[in-house]
């Protein structure tokens, strides 16, 4: 597959038993429909995960990497602050720092979740990144 941001091929990591697939140029990840959910199944995050209403964007949207049809942009959280790029059949892409900015969010005390794991074993310093720093 290829990085909807940077055209660049991802890397696939395994972890807690999914494919979690990674771009090296850009930092962004790609998870398929479920695993976002599996990832953080174990917590409370039923409110992180209402129903992703698709949210109007002007202009074309990214493409998918698997289907490479245009992805709707939606936002999510318990705060809706974070706006994603989701394809409705396959998955959603978090660009840099999203993914930890997600599980971040209201979740100072609970540092355990398997997402945050993932994050700190697979991606160092990703802390930084909720910010945008490098």
């Amino acid at each position: 597959m290829k990085c909807p941001l940077c055209s660049i091929m991802l890397i696939s990591l395994e972890f807690a038993g999914i494919e979690i697939d990674y771009c090296m140029e850009c930092k962004g990840i790609w998870l398929d429909i479920g695993e976002l959910e599996y990832l953080i199944a174990e917590e409370d995050g039923d409110e992180y995960l209402e129903p992703m209403a698709a949210v109007g964007v002007k202009g074309k949207g990214r493409a998918c990497p698997i289907c490479t049809r245009s992805m709707k942009k939606i936002h999510l959280g318990p705060t809706k602050d974070i706006l994603l790029d989701q394809c409705p059949s396959h998955g959603i892409w978090f660009d840099r720092g999203e993914l930890n900015k997600f599980i971040s969010t209201g979740r100072d005390e609970k540092r355990s979740s398997r997402l945050v794991q993932l994050l700190d074993e697979f991606f160092p310093g990703v802390d930084d990144q909720i910010e945008g720093g490098e």
